[in-house]
């Protein structure tokens, strides 16, 4: 298994909620989110800057 950190741009949404799926959604095309966090938001752009540790690979191949 091995732990990588992402960074990514969101879209805003007008809803939290729809936010965090769209975040949770774009993160596991990457791996298993281990921790998330939005870092920065630009208001002009309306863009959010994720930052994401997750975990790529299957640690059930050990004997």
């Amino acid at each position: 298994m091995l732990i990588q950190l992402i960074e990514l741009e969101i879209g805003l949404l007008p809803a939290v909620a729809e936010l965090e799926t769209a975040i949770a959604t774009r993160l596991q095309q990457h791996g298993e989110p281990l921790r998330w966090a939005i870092t920065q938001i630009d208001p002009v752009r309306q863009i959010a800057h994720i930052e994401a540790v997750v975990t790529v690979g299957d640690d059930h191949s050990s004997p």
